[in-house]
């Protein structure tokens, strides 16, 4: 029986890390070989052989194929044996088959599903990827920042995306100020699909690499995925951002084990001119001040029952995702 988290797509290499080489990977404490095939096409395997049990990712990518290193035997992209090079007549049988999972490109990276086979549409039961609308607006310009590294829980990531009362303090002099560090009431709306924290404030010295003085900043959160989230800022015209201007950013986590994590932001800015690398430079800044204090936190799976922590008012968005966490039967990450 699946855990509910294999049902969801997750992130697990920049697109254009993937080549035809093959490319050892781990979710959700699951080892998996990527590879492209002639015509550049993804495909994602466990990384098992089905003979003797070695790495499938030691091998080499033949024709497109997918070569073990141990004897040979050769998988395409759906998990079938083609070629078992010491009987050059046999034919494979569904049991020397490789097991395959899907495979899907998109926001610059590369997504599997667990719960889904490799060619199969897709079960009722599987999700979507996670939405981040910015996406398609043309008049948005999109970077990837990443990947971080990260010894901590998935979800006690998100929930740190989503905390504003650490701003002050972790962010000092960018993000925040301590005197400065009350954060006014919002509203956390849920829907069928996650969570949305609406009508959320916090002053910023510098809101983002484009902003000139501290000044006031609207948030809106959005989580419709156990380990990802978008954050939409749109900045207080006296902080020196053009009127008008706002920015997305999705949070798109590969959960490697219970405790270890790999992290992506997708930035979507209304700014073509200023230089990718100050974005992702800025964006660096701030998530290593966030990672030391992550990796700090214990336990590192995150409690999802309310007596497990401490909770004020102003921590009800993180008391939102934590029930929207057991609503959805996740198990991975959390205690």
């Amino acid at each position: 029986m699946h855990q509910s988290e294999h049902s969801f797509w997750h992130p697990v290499c920049d697109a254009s890390s993937l080549q035809q080489a093959p490319l050892g990977v781990q979710l959700l404490s699951k080892p998996l070989v990527l590879w492209r095939d002639t015509q550049g096409k993804a495909h994602a395997l466990h990384d098992q052989c089905p003979h003797r049990g070695a790495q499938l990712s030691l091998g080499r990518v033949c024709k497109g194929q997918l070569q073990c290193p141990y004897h040979g035997w050769t998988f395409d992209g759906a998990g079938q044996c083609v070629q078992v090079p010491a009987m050059p007549q046999f034919k494979p049988s569904p049991n020397q088959q490789a097991r395959a999972v899907a495979v899907q490109e998109a926001y610059g990276l590369v997504w599997v599903c667990l719960q889904t086979e490799a060619g199969s549409a897709l079960t009722t039961t599987a999700h979507t990827l996670p939405p981040f609308a910015a996406e398609a607006q043309s008049g948005l310009r999109k970077i990837n920042v990443g990947p971080y590294d990260v010894a901590t829980s998935a979800p006690r990531i998100v929930e740190n995306f989503l905390d504003m009362a650490h701003f002050g303090f972790v962010h000092a002099g960018w993000l925040g100020d301590a005197e400065h560090a009350a954060i006014p009431d919002y509203q956390v709306e849920t829907s069928e699909r996650g969570i949305k924290l609406v009508n959320a404030q916090a002053w910023q010295p510098q809101s983002s690499v484009l902003a000139s003085q501290g000044a006031m900043v609207a948030y809106t959160y959005e989580v419709n995925h156990p380990y990802a989230a978008v954050l939409t800022k749109v900045p207080h015209a006296s902080s020196g951002v053009k009127p008008g201007y706002e920015e997305s950013i999705a949070l798109f986590i590969q959960a490697v084990t219970p405790e270890q994590s790999r992290v992506w932001f997708r930035m979507a800015l209304a700014d073509f001119e200023i230089d990718a690398h100050q974005v992702q430079d800025f964006q660096n800044t701030i998530f290593l001040q966030d990672k030391p204090v992550l990796e700090s936190q214990r336990p590192r799976q995150l409690p999802l029952h309310a007596e497990s922590e401490a909770h004020v008012a102003v921590d009800k968005g993180s008391v939102a995702y934590r029930r929207y966490l057991l609503s959805q039967g996740i198990t991975f990450g959390v205690c």
